[in-house]
């Protein structure tokens, strides 16, 4: 299965990492910012310029992100956040493409910004506290945190 890991540069790179022994026997590729942190990273990646809430830039990586996807033609996008996951996981249901949302280790009680909007577009939204389930509704799944 090939699958597109999206994720920002910060923490959200971080508990995404942690999850890397999860995919390997899958063929993975990054999407995710242009950032000392991304640019010596062993892994296949494309970077981009962060999105942040820009609707202009939001606009323009939404365009790099539909030619990532369709070239690469992953099977499914697995997102830890942040903003960039809105562009993918929109395009990802135009194009058919399965999604796993994992909410932030951090957001223990208040739901994120992304995820509050990802909800709608994810196949799959997993929280890693059982005290956010009540405040996503019945899509959200607890299995303990991944970290």
């Amino acid at each position: 299965m090939k699958i597109a890991l999206v994720c920002s540069h910060g923490g959200h790179l971080t508990e995404i990492l942690h999850l890397m022994e999860a995919f390997e026997d899958h063929e993975t590729f990054f999407i995710t910012y242009d950032n000392f942190r991304t640019i010596n990273m062993d892994h296949d990646k494309y970077l981009l310029e962060n999105i942040g809430t820009n609707p202009y830039k939001m606009f323009k990586g939404s365009l790099k992100i539909l030619k990532i996807l369709l070239k690469e033609k992953p099977d499914m996008i697995i997102s830890t956040g942040s903003e960039i996951a809105i562009p993918a996981f929109f395009l990802a249901k135009f194009l058919r493409i399965k999604t796993i949302f994992i909410e932030s280790w951090c957001r223990v009680k208040t739901r994120s910004a992304t995820g509050k909007i990802v909800y709608y577009f994810s196949d799959e939204f997993l929280v890693q506290w059982p005290e956010l389930l009540e405040l996503y509704g019945k899509k959200a799944r607890y299995e303990g945190a991944v970290i």
